[in-house]
């Protein structure tokens, strides 16, 4: 049976990312077109026009009217900018992250001088006017937020004449400033299925913990102390990404666990690992972890992230990836694994779990429970458990066995004197009458008896 790693699909070159076109002919391969659709795609300009009569955002005011030309800006004032607070119309409280952010982008606009307070403007008008439209879907807020994003990104590359790292760096303070305040109302919306993904998608990871590095062909050694530290530190990334509010930021945790997990290839192969070394160890650390979340985090970072992060660079790579090991998780079977269907199928219901045998790598491999103390005390204690649960059911059998033989004795025994008692009845017959001396045989030796004597007086 073959395996479910393909060489010729993942053939790109690690950790150097690909570009945009070869992702999408790499992915499609493996899942088909669909799968391309959580990376939102980079076309041309949306404009914000308001929408036609009859459609279901009704009210959203014209996105253009929003902006102003870059010979408008007036010059940011410290009164202008330090005045800004939170809308009341948001109906939430300002949590502390919020402040400090809030804070620090205004802090961040400063710098910008003219461009500053248009900004600034024009962020705290979008989070107004969306705070004011919670009847949207998840699609419809997603197309609100790239647009915004878009528009804004080329009134900033005219005002700073096509310098594009100047834009994404304000692009960036802005994504983490809006997304910030509506990450409550935005993040797993109640028009959208996304929490039962999540379920679905942590109980199949919860099912497949019996799934093991050798059935992935992972090319990683977890006895080797770096290695291990590594896998941990790639856990511990992947799932700190659900408590990241801002897209970028989870993006980040991704890069981070993607990095880790690079690292222990290396160190284990003693040298750089490609794509095909990536994929699987991804997938092993996204079931040894089982992230919280996510579906919702994956499909929030789609929705809201800048698209040109998720089409560029190394954030997007990895993020595609991600969208791999999971999308592999979820279809995968008996035939992904070399397994048997029946056995498959045993294992994912918990009626047995599967031997590990050794397999024959290009590193030493050791017995487990031999080279770990914790392990091997572990293993013996559960033979001794072992031991003594089948003596007790000995000694228990013995206990009924003997309480079973009393009772018999004691039945025979209480027949038995019945028995005696209706054969030999007992007689009680009173004692006979007679003098003292009835008994003594010499009473005729006896001296004779006193004679009274009368004397005179």
């Amino acid at each position: 049976m073959k395996s479910f790693i393909c060489l010729p699909i993942f053939s790109l070159p690690a950790p150097i990312p690909p570009s945009p076109t070869s992702l999408k002919s790499t992915h499609s391969l493996l899942y088909g077109p669909h799968f391309l659709c959580p990376v939102a795609p980079i076309g041309p300009a949306i404009s914000f026009s308001a929408p036609s009569e009859g459609e279901k955002v009704t009210g959203l005011r014209d996105w253009r009217g929003m902006f102003t030309s870059p010979w408008e800006m007036g010059s940011p004032t410290e009164e202008n900018l330090e005045g800004k607070i939170p809308s009341p119309s948001i109906s939430r409280q300002s949590s502390i992250e919020t402040d400090r952010v809030s804070r620090d982008f205004v802090e961040f606009l400063k710098t910008l001088q003219k461009p500053g307070r248009e900004v600034h403007k024009q962020s705290s008008a979008f989070i107004e006017i969306m705070a004011n439209k919670k009847d949207l879907g998840a699609d419809e807020l997603s197309e609100c937020v790239q647009d915004f994003y878009q528009n804004m990104s080329d009134r900033l590359m005219t005002n700073f004449k096509g310098s594009s790292e100047r834009v994404e760096q304000v692009m960036d303070e802005v994504e983490k400033y809006i997304m910030t305040r509506l990450y409550k109302s935005v993040f797993c919306p109640e028009t959208t299925d996304d929490e039962k993904k999540d379920l679905a998608t942590q109980n199949r990871i919860r099912a497949l913990h019996w799934v093991d590095i050798q059935m992935l062909c992972v090319p990683v050694d977890e006895e080797i102390p770096a290695v291990s530290d590594n896998v941990v530190k790639a856990i511990t990334d992947v799932i700190e990404m659900d408590s990241k509010r801002v897209p970028r930021d989870k993006l980040t945790c991704i890069t981070r666990c993607s990095k880790h997990i690079f690292s222990a290839i290396k160190i284990t192969k003693s040298e750089p690992g490609s794509a095909d070394d990536f994929l699987p160890t991804l997938i092993y650390i996204v079931l040894k972890a089982n992230p919280p979340r996510l579906q919702s985090n994956i499909q929030y970072i789609t929705r809201f992230c800048n698209p040109s992060r998720l089409m560029t660079g190394e954030d997007g790579y990895y993020f595609t990836n991600l969208c791999c090991a999971v999308a592999f998780i979820e279809k995968l079977d008996a035939q992904s694994l070399n397994l048997d269907p029946v056995d498959f199928e045993r294992y994912m219901s918990g009626q047995v779990s599967p031997r590990r045998p050794q397999v024959d790598s290009g590193w030493p491999q050791m017995d487990t429970a031999a080279s770990i103390p914790a392990l091997a005390q572990v293993n013996q204690n559960l033979d001794l458990l072992s031991g003594l649960g089948s003596r007790q059911e000995r000694v228990l059998e013995g206990a009924r066995s003997m309480q079973s033989d009393l009772i018999t004795w004691q039945e025979s025994v209480a027949r038995e004197v019945q028995e005696i008692l209706e054969k030999y009845p007992l007689e009680i017959r009173p004692p006979a009458l007679s003098a003292i001396d009835s008994d003594n045989m010499e009473n005729d030796r006896l001296p004779l008896p006193l004679t009274p004597q009368v004397f005179a007086g």
